[in-house]
C-alpha cells in the first residue's frame, strides 16, 4: 500500500519527507488570507535583548516608575520587537524562499504590546506578479496584521518581497 505525501512536504527518498519552506509565484492568489501558526508569547528576555541590541534608552520600555507616572502599569514592548515577531511568523509560509525584501510600507502600531502578550499573525495577498527585470523571479505584496490574545490588532504593514517563479527548481538546487 503506497503512502500519500501530506500537504506541506515532498518526498526526498524512500520513507523520507522534507518539509516545504516558502512558496513560489504560482502558489500565491490575490485575496488569499493565510493564518500563521503557532502564536508567539512575548518574553521578558526578548524584550530586554532587543533593547540592549538597539541601544534604545526610552524609559517607556525599561522604567516601570516612569510608566506608572505616565499612565501605564507596565513597560511597553518596543515596537521593533512586535514588528519582528509578527513578520517572523509569516516568513516560513510566504517568503521562506525569498532572495530579498523590497519594502515595508504603511507600518502601524495600533495597540500597546506588553511582555506576556501572545501574538498571532495573518497575511493577505495583495499582489503577485512576475518581475519585469528578473523573469525567474516574482514580486509579492502582503498586508500583514498582528493580533494579541484579545483579538485586538496591534500591528499592520504591507510587505513586498521577491519569490522564485519556480519554487521547485530552487528547492532542488538548494535542498530546500
Amino acid at each position: 500500500m503506497a503512502s500519500s505525501i501530506p500537504a506541506g512536504f515532498r518526498s526526498v527518498g524512500e520513507n523520507r519527507l522534507r518539509e516545504l519552506v516558502g512558496r513560489g509565484l504560482e502558489d500565491f492568489t490575490v485575496g488569499e488570507v493565510i493564518e500563521h501558526r503557532p502564536a508567539r508569547t512575548v518574553t521578558e528576555t526578548e524584550h530586554v535583548l532587543l533593547l540592549a541590541l538597539t541601544g534604545n534608552p526610552a524609559p517607556v520600555h525599561s522604567d516601570l516608575e516612569f510608566c506608572q507616572r505616565t499612565g501605564r502599569d507596565r513597560v511597553l514592548v518596543c515596537g521593533l520587537l512586535t514588528q519582528n515577531i509578527v513578520l517572523g511568523m509569516t516568513v516560513r509560509t510566504t517568503s521562506g524562499l525569498t532572495s530579498g525584501n523590497l519594502a515595508l510600507d504603511e507600518v502601524r502600531f495600533e495597540q500597546p504590546v506588553f511582555v506576556g502578550d501572545t501574538l498571532r499573525a495573518q497575511s493577505v495577498i495583495v499582489s503577485a506578479r512576475r518581475s519585469k527585470s528578473r523573469p525567474d523571479t516574482g514580486i509579492v505584496s502582503c498586508r500583514i496584521e498582528g493580533y494579541n490574545q484579545h483579538g485586538e490588532r496591534v500591528f499592520r504593514c504591507t510587505r513586498t518581497f521577491f519569490v522564485p517563479a519556480d519554487a521547485d527548481a530552487v528547492r532542488e538546487a538548494t535542498s530546500y
